[in-house]
């Protein structure tokens, strides 16, 4: 990874924190890893999510929250997006299993051309939790446009995340 993608997620972290710190949130995740993992032309990712504390719905297996978020490769695309995770949780609630549907906006910078400008980022999160208020977890997610573009090609991404509750 190179020093101008540290530098970016530094700064990209340091606003967020600031932003989110004068509300309340349940949590933020920062995330790393490799965005396109299966392409030959992968590229290194920084992801940001805020997730809410606010509970949209129950179900018998989690909550609804609203999440958002946004995603950065190392050939500068960009991802800004909103929507919904399950939180489910497991063994007396030392295992988080989210997965989430997000909706958003991308630009694809100098990475892979997705081929229309709103995409769908699916994604499952799975975390250990290591103490009430923080976890670390992987989750591999995919984005595509499902088909509204001319072209679909998908971005299979994969992350290592660490989540701060508040």
């Amino acid at each position: 990874m190179s020093a101008k993608f540290f530098k970016s997620f530094t700064i990209i972290s340091t606003i967020f924190i600031s932003l989110c710190s004068v509300s309340k949130a349940d949590g933020i995740t920062f995330s790393g890893g490799r965005f396109d993992h299966n392409d030959s032309h992968a590229r290194d990712m920084v992801q940001i999510d805020y997730d809410f504390d606010k509970t949209l719905f129950g179900s018998p297996i989690g909550d609804f929250k609203p999440v958002i978020g946004f995603l950065r490769t190392g050939g500068d695309a960009k991802y800004v997006y909103a929507g919904v995770r399950l939180d489910y949780k497991v063994l007396n609630n030392s295992i988080l299993i989210s997965p989430s549907f997000t909706p958003g906006i991308y630009g694809k910078g100098d990475a892979k051309d997705l081929g229309y400008g709103l995409e769908f980022k699916s994604q499952v999160r799975v975390a250990l939790n290591l103490t009430p208020t923080f976890n670390i977890g992987v989750a591999y997610s995919h984005i595509s446009n499902a088909s509204l573009g001319e072209k679909n090609p998908g971005a299979n991404n994969y992350t290592l995340g660490f989540q701060k509750n508040f």
